[in-house]
């Protein structure tokens, strides 16, 4: 606060008390707090006004300071403001502190020297991250509501979509960077990785080299493009990799090793996947480079050898109270790897004898229930099938068509054909999948690993299909608006940052609090403009608790200036030594 001396047309002074303040843009603004009066008038009063007035204005300003308490008038036809954004979400401070943690603040703008274009590609990427996470959209809605957070974002819709093209081309290297940066601060384990593939839906009908029809996960007959995920034991994202949406599985395997082998320098690792994933060529190709495997087998689509081995009780363990038992052995087997290309462009094949490969096999009673009640799920599927195949096709049947005989879709459109065979469920079918009903194997090739550590590393393969779920429910990656490859490469660099700086939160918060939560959390702590430049401030939770015990933020106050509100931000921004002991 201050003394003003405004002269007026008449030649006399007049004193007011001002205080002067930064509105929600930054904007240096004053408001009267206390009209003193004419000097002239004053001065017969006493001796030296200014000199008084000035004192108590000082002192006014140090009495609030000292009060630390806010007085607000607003008047009672007082309108809402219609120019701006008067709700603002608060919540991305934590997603601020990851993000300038790992440095990317630095890793863009150092990318950005090379280019010649002149938007900031640094802010765009904040942006589309932080966006990602608070309000998931199309880039168009996302730059629409880039006023919704406390930060300068100064940059056209044209520059968003120019700058995915940018992100798409230093997709590699920024994963590298941060690759380092999680190593460097989260002590990253590199030599245990967890792989799988899954794909996302464009909202098109077009097909080109990248998108593709393909074995979509949700059965979807929309284009799709693959992308094959590796993270670590701590469910911490590591690398990703697109491919056509007509590629199997099993042929992202190789290229994405090789890919993280030569960017991250890894020696040796060992690479956990689902049965998906479980073929010779990825056999070998592991065991060629010095790597393991740990893989799930399909016991249903395995040899009568393996078939009699898993039913057979010799070899087992006691059961637990649960029920649950194990059994292993040690034996060389036969895989089949491609072996050239015949004229027809099918693969051919040959046989390779692998000397010792360790095949673990376990029941559990709570396996054996989900397989018969996900069986379930499927016949009642089937029932509905048989009763009216026009409702069905071959990518919305979701497996129940296995379950029925004579069956049969035209190969063009999908659609169920009508035939003089009469469709019924396939009981020989049934009865023998209920043989393996809660029966799990496992092959791998550390076959000096006890079968307890083998089924506990597996397990964790669980952490991989929720970062799946997260990404398509959460953050909402699919279905995808953008068409061009360069700016389909920029989106998934995006969905993947902003994956990162979420299984972070989670692991600082001590996976207390899962994903979804912390996001709900995180969308809720908004404020609204209140008064000049004063926000009010709405949620609070346990989680919000956490995270400033663990983030050094200040969430919880019920009124901040945006003076304060700015340097709690800026706080983020700078650089820690090592954020897991922040």
């Amino acid at each position: 606060m201050f003394l003003r001396q405004d002269k007026k047309k008449t030649g006399r002074t007049y004193l007011t008390i001002i205080e002067s303040y930064r509105d929600k843009n930054g904007i240096s603004r004053s408001k009267l707090v206390e009209s003193i009066g004419y000097l002239d008038v004053l001065e017969k009063e006493m001796d030296d006004p200014i000199a008084y007035y000035t004192a108590y204005a000082k002192k006014l300003d140090e009495e609030k300071k000292a009060e630390n308490v806010y007085n607000f008038r607003i008047s009672a036809d007082e309108r809402i403001n219609r120019d701006g954004t008067n709700k603002k979400n608060y919540g991305y401070i934590i997603l601020s502190k990851i993000y300038h943690e790992l440095e990317l603040d630095r890793f863009f703008n150092n990318k950005r020297r090379h280019e010649n274009f002149k938007f900031n590609s640094e802010s765009i990427m904040r942006l589309l991250a932080y966006s990602r996470i608070i309000d998931p959209n199309s880039k168009k809605q996302t730059f629409e509501i880039k006023d919704y957070f406390f930060e300068n974002f100064d940059f056209s819709l044209d520059d968003v979509y120019n700058c995915l093209s940018h992100f798409s081309k230093c997709a590699e290297d920024a994963q590298r960077h941060i690759h380092q940066m999680v190593t460097k601060q989260y002590g990253r384990d590199a030599s245990l990785i967890y792989y799988d593939v899954t794909n996302y839906y464009f909202e098109t009908d077009k097909q080109d080299e990248t998108r593709r029809n393909g074995w979509g996960k949700e059965g979807r007959r929309s284009p799709i493009i693959q992308m094959g995920l590796a993270i670590d034991s701590k469910g911490i994202p590591m690398a990703y990799k697109t491919y056509p949406g007509n590629k199997h599985d099993s042929e992202t395997y190789i290229p994405s090793l090789k890919q993280i082998k030569k960017e991250y320098d890894v020696k040796r690792a060992v690479v956990v996947a689902d049965k998906g994933l479980n073929c010779g060529d990825n056999i070998v190709f592991s065991q060629a480079l010095g790597d393991g495997y740990v893989f799930s087998q399909s016991i249903t689509g395995g040899s009568a050898e393996l078939k009699a081995y898993v039913l057979e009780d010799k070899g087992y363990s006691e059961p637990t109270k649960e029920g649950f038992k194990k059994k292993s052995r040690v034996l060389p087997v036969t895989v089949k790897v491609t072996d050239g290309v015949t004229k027809s462009g099918n693969k051919r094949k040959k046989n390779i004898l692998l000397e010792a490969q360790k095949q673990v096999v376990f029941y559990s009673p709570k396996y054996a229930a989900r397989a018969k009640n996900k069986r379930l799920e499927m016949l009642q599927k089937a029932a509905d099938l048989i009763k009216d195949p026009s409702k069905y096709s071959r990518a919305t049947h979701y497996g129940a068509a296995a379950y029925i005989e004579n069956l049969e879709f035209d190969k063009k459109t999908g659609e169920c054909i009508e035939t003089a065979k009469k469709l019924k469920i396939n009981e020989a079918k049934i009865l023998e999948e209920e043989k393996y009903d809660g029966y799990y194997a496992i092959i791998t090739s550390e076959i000096d690993e006890s079968d307890e550590r083998i089924i506990e590393v597996y397990r964790g393969l669980w952490r991989i299909e929720e970062t799946f779920k997260i990404t398509k429910s959460v953050l909402q990656t699919r279905p995808i608006f953008v068409y061009k490859d360069e700016h389909v490469g920029g989106h998934f660099l995006v969905c993947f940052i902003a994956l990162i700086l979420l299984r972070l939160v989670e692991l600082r918060l001590d996976n207390q609090y899962p994903a979804g939560r912390i996001v709900e959390v995180l969308r809720e702590v908004t404020c609204s403009h209140l008064d000049t430049n004063h926000y009010l401030f709405n949620y609070a939770d346990e989680v919000t608790d956490a995270m400033n015990d663990k983030f050094g933020t200040d969430i919880g106050l019920k009124v901040m200036t945006i003076g304060n509100i700015r340097k709690s931000i800026a706080s983020t921004k700078k650089y820690a030594n090592k954020a897991s002991e922040n």
